[in-house]
């Protein structure tokens, strides 16, 4: 009868038979934190990668370890995380770096660690860390030698083939959203009806467009407004805070380009007494948003009245251009953001720039009739790629579960290959 684990982070899985407990100190040698280094000093290409918490973060041309060694990131949201780095390469300070024990298979060893989940020991609350101490008196089962070896080629073969679906199904997905951009692009700028007569618009990123469609400054289809944050001095101003307020904190729900409307359940909110002692606005529903500082040019519509924080420039449509067509403009003018954005370290699109934005607009009909296309169109895209995600969800489940189930002794590795063949 097999025993019963009893380490942390496997209670009461039963492992294998001679398997043996162990600290990881016997069998990972000298870890300790790798050596600094400044950003300037990494490169985008070089003789020598150089790893940080979370793998490889560039190249420089020396490196402080030569053969092969267990990285574990320990700093930041991602530490614990586990890499296994062969060469000659530079290991930086955020992550720690040990050898194999004698005898003891690394890439085993990196799966081990991967499966303990390691960040879970982090004891540091506003900034997640781990230390080595920490790392070296956790307990783990080894096999012998022979059955590492084992292990850790049974697992390179089966993640190799699920790394490969998922390589696969990532890179549909990077083609499915070039499809979409490529459609929002073209319904706002060639519209729905072949053969139509184009004009240059002057525009870099819109080029011809039909000759019926108006070219003009933003300002004469919409009123252009800005945000502000009240003083946070006065605590008045943040009693009783109920006001949507969208900030930066709240760009992240757009950044796949997929969200029309914000939540209204910001990640802040503002008082009316601090709105109406600052010069944020409350903005009416259907507002459109886009972000110019710092995340620039990602872009929504306010779903109720809401205010927003200095990182938006605010478009308030009037009755010649609907809300949903100028979201598909900025989204189709993303590019073309990236060139509007000046300053080299507080990047921002500044007042002047914004204003000064040059869009196309057709008949408000013709809008109607776009908007109404791109949202079927894109609504088949997401759906593909949605699908396409929980495939990807899927296999990453199977890949760890295959890792934990391959390391704890759960599977005959000797014959789980055969009888994994064409499974993925």
């Amino acid at each position: 009868m097999r025993p019963l684990a009893d380490v942390s982070w496997l209670p009461g899985v039963a492992v294998p038979t001679g398997w043996q407990r162990k600290r990881v100190k016997h069998v990972l040698r000298d870890l300790r934190a790798g050596e600094g280094i400044t950003a300037e000093d990494i490169e985008s290409s070089g003789d020598y990668p150089v790893y940080g918490g979370n793998g490889v973060r560039g190249y420089t041309s020396h490196y402080t370890h030569s053969g092969t060694f267990v990285l574990i990131g320990r700093q930041g949201a991602l530490c614990g995380n586990v890499h296994l780095a062969s060469g000659r390469f530079w290991a930086s300070e955020h992550a720690m770096v040990g050898a194999p024990a004698i005898g003891v298979d690394p890439r085993w060893l990196a799966y081990t660690l991967r499966t303990m989940n390691l960040g879970q020991y982090s004891v540091t609350a506003a900034q997640p860390g781990i230390g080595v101490a920490q790392v070296m008196a956790l307990d783990l089962y080894a096999p012998r030698p022979e059955e590492q070896r084992a292990i850790a080629d049974f697992l390179d073969e089966q993640t190799s083939r699920i790394d490969t679906l998922i390589n696969k199904q990532t890179q549909l997905i990077i083609t499915l959203q070039e499809r979409r951009r490529a459609a929002i692009a073209h319904g706002v700028t060639k519209g729905l009806t072949p053969g139509t007569k184009l004009r240059p618009s002057g525009l870099r990123w819109a080029g011809d467009v039909p000759d019926t469609w108006e070219v003009a400054n933003i300002r004469r289809y919409a009123a252009m407004k800005t945000g502000h944050t009240p003083s946070r001095s006065e605590p008045a101003y943040w009693i009783e805070c109920d006001i949507p307020w969208v900030t930066l904190a709240d760009v992240g729900q757009l950044r796949d380009g997929r969200t029309t409307y914000l939540s209204s359940e910001t990640q802040a909110k503002i008082s009316a007494v601090g709105l109406a002692n600052s010069a944020a606005e409350l903005l009416p529903a259907g507002t459109v948003v886009l972000s110019r500082t710092a995340s620039v040019g990602f872009s929504g519509i306010m779903p109720v009245p809401m205010a927003t924080s200095q990182d938006y420039w605010n478009w308030v449509c009037g009755p010649r251009l609907l809300p949903a067509y100028l979201l598909a403009t900025f989204r189709a003018m993303k590019d073309e953001f990236r060139s509007m954005v000046m300053g080299s370290t507080h990047k921002t699109i500044y007042q002047p720039v914004a204003a000064g934005m040059t869009i196309v607009v057709p008949p408000i009909e013709e809008q109607r009739a776009i908007v109404a296309h791109l949202n079927d169109e894109t609504s088949s895209i997401d759906a593909l790629i949605d699908k396409t995600e929980q495939h990807i969800a899927l296999a990453r489940e199977r890949r760890a579960a295959l890792i934990a189930a391959a390391v704890t002794g759960q599977i005959n590795v000797r014959t789980a290959g055969r009888a994994t063949q064409g499974v993925v």
